[in-house]
Formats: structure tokens, sequence, C-alpha cells
């Protein structure tokens, strides 16, 4: 079951690349993007880990904070956010496997990822807009931009 506008967010607790524990709850006060990636190192995910690194500035600041996750090791998160020049949160859902992408709804069984998923949490922690996408399908920024405005 997927998580609806108007639900709390689910609390998490995951080391990010550099394997510090970050939870949802830190960021209580302001918005935060979790942005749900199915796998490091391919196409469509670099690309969309790359725009939002190219637009840092209007989803990482006073206001809000965006939080990438994937089912990925922390190592291999490392490695890849290093070779892209990535210095926001991203987020191992490894171990349990992909237990935070199943509490979102958006966690693929078969392929053991998780789908193209964005949860805007505010900051009292509550979801006041998500979009899901199929793994071949990319979010656009422009409708992050949309969500947040809206806020």
């Amino acid at each position: 079951m997927s998580v609806s506008v108007g639900d709390m967010a689910p609390e998490f607790e995951l080391k990010d690349q550099h394997g510090a524990t970050v939870k949802l709850s830190d960021f209580r006060g302001r918005s935060v993007l979790v942005m749900f990636v199915p796998f490091a190192f391919t196409g469509i995910c670099t690309g969309e880990i790359c725009a939002m690194r190219d637009s840092r500035a209007e989803f990482v600041n006073d206001s809000v904070q965006v939080l990438g996750i994937t089912c990925d090791s922390m190592f291999s998160l490392k490695e890849w956010a290093s070779r892209e020049g990535i210095d926001y949160p991203m987020l191992s859902d490894f171990w349990p496997h992909g237990e935070t992408a199943r509490a979102y709804g958006v966690f693929d069984d078969v392929r053991g990822c998780a789908l193209r998923g964005t949860f805007l949490v505010d900051g009292d922690g509550v979801v006041r807009w998500s979009v899901v996408n199929q793994l071949g399908d990319a979010r656009s920024l422009d409708d992050y931009r949309a969500a947040l405005a809206a806020l």
C-alpha cells in the first residue's frame, strides 16, 4: 500500500553515502523531498540525481531538503555520489532490503528495487504531494517545483 497525500510520512533511519545515520525526523521544520531511485549507476537514475545536483539551490536550502534513497549498498552510493558530484544525502535502503521503500509502498518485489517514487513531506511530517513512476519513466523537476510552490 502506497503512502497517500495527507498521511504521516513513515519515519526511517538509514545510512548515507558517508556512513552517517540520517532520520526523516532530523528535518522537522523543513520540507523534504524523499526521492526513491531504482539503481545506482544506471542511465535514468544518474540523469535524475544529476538534474537534482544541477538545481541544488532550489531543493537543498533552509526550507527544503532532498534525500535520495536506493536499495544499493552504502559503499555503492559513496562511489556513485563521488563520481557524479552529489553532495546531498544518498541513503542506503539495502538492509533489511527495501524496508523503507516497502513502508512507502514503492518496492518492486520482482526486481528487488524501488520504483521512482517521490514524496514531498512538510515540516510537520505530513505527505503533501507524491508521484510514483515505473522504472523507465523519469520524473520532472518541474513537478517538484510546482509541488513546493503549492505548499
